[in-house]
């Protein structure tokens, strides 16, 4: 089994109780913890994946119980790092159908150092990026374009997922896109939400997004559609998956579900390069991780609501 490393952000969520979407009639909160990369290690530990994290949170109380949560989950934090700086925060507030409103208050997820000893654990294993915070500036960014590098030259198996927040790139979407481009262009595996694809291709066209993203580079584009499944696509062929039918509550960690899940069982096969070509066995993978995202939208919380290897595979 390859290992998974999943490089990007670790933070509290304060999930806002007992009202829409709207924050500012919030007045209870509860805190969870949150950060999409931090989501997708602990989807994989918990179907029995070795995951590891690689990520900054701060010397404090949360940065402690963040960290509790990812061993208790048996994500591998032996790369985690700590900070001075207080612990990234995010403030979701939750509508009826499971959409969310956020407000970050960004901390130590930016002071994650790039450590040089790491490369050669690379090797040949899967390595996920998430960019929800990773490209606006500061040490983090800087360690994640070098990561991305060793992982290049590491033969690694390199997975992308935009995680675009458009609270923090707000009047500034053409720059996230530019810094987005060289991960499509060279990653393997990307997952998009609608929006991100439409966002990074300029396109409203499901198959025009997916001719533009491709031609930048990517391999395989899975576009997660919500209830509606997810769009499939390689070079040679496109289809939509369907899901399992739901009533969700909270969407929160619903792509991260589907795209640990799916790197759960990439990092299963000898060769992870394979899904490259087999279409067939690629689309067995995204219906399973179709059903991990389903399920995840089922309960309050993304990492307490993340599925078991028996839930998915019986």
């Amino acid at each position: 089994m390859k290992k998974v490393y999943c490089i990007g952000e670790l933070l509290i969520d304060f999930v806002a109780e007992k009202q829409g979407n709207d924050l500012s009639k919030a007045d209870v909160f509860t805190k969870k913890a949150g950060g999409a990369p931090a989501n997708v290690a602990c989807a994989i530990a918990k179907l029995g994946g070795l995951s590891k994290f690689i990520g900054c949170v701060g010397n404090d109380q949360f940065g402690s119980f963040l960290l509790n949560v990812l061993e208790d989950n048996h994500v591998d934090i032996s790369l985690a790092q700590r900070s001075k700086t207080f612990t990234t925060i995010a403030f979701v507030s939750i509508a009826e159908d499971g959409e969310r409103d956020f407000v970050f208050s960004r901390g130590a997820d930016k002071e994650l150092k790039y450590d040089s000893t790491i490369k050669n654990n690379f090797k040949e294993n899967i390595i996920h990026f998430g960019a929800a915070t990773a490209l606006l500036g500061g040490d983090m960014e800087a360690a994640y374009s070098r990561y991305f590098f060793d992982a290049l030259t590491q033969n690694a198996f390199i997975s992308f997922d935009p995680n675009f927040r458009g609270d923090l790139w707000k009047d500034n979407e053409e720059v996230f896109i530019k810094k987005c481009m060289p991960f499509v262009q060279k990653a393997h595996l990307c997952k998009f939400s609608l929006e991100e694809a439409q966002l990074l291709s300029g396109k409203t066209n499901l198959e025009e997004c997916c001719a533009v993203l491709h031609e930048v580079g990517t391999k395989v584009i899975a576009i997660t559609l919500g209830g509606d499944g997810t769009l499939l696509s390689t070079e040679k062929s496109k289809q939509t998956i369907s899901s399992i039918k739901v009533v969700p509550v909270d969407t929160t960690g619903a792509g991260d579900a589907f795209i640990g899940c799916l790197l759960y069982q990439i990092s299963t096969i000898h060769n992870p390069m394979e899904i490259l070509e087999n279409t067939d066995l690629l689309a067995e993978m995204v219906k399973k991780a179709n059903m991990a995202g389903a399920i995840t939208t089922t309960n309050f919380g993304a990492i307490p609501s993340l599925p078991t290897y028996h839930a998915i595979f019986g």
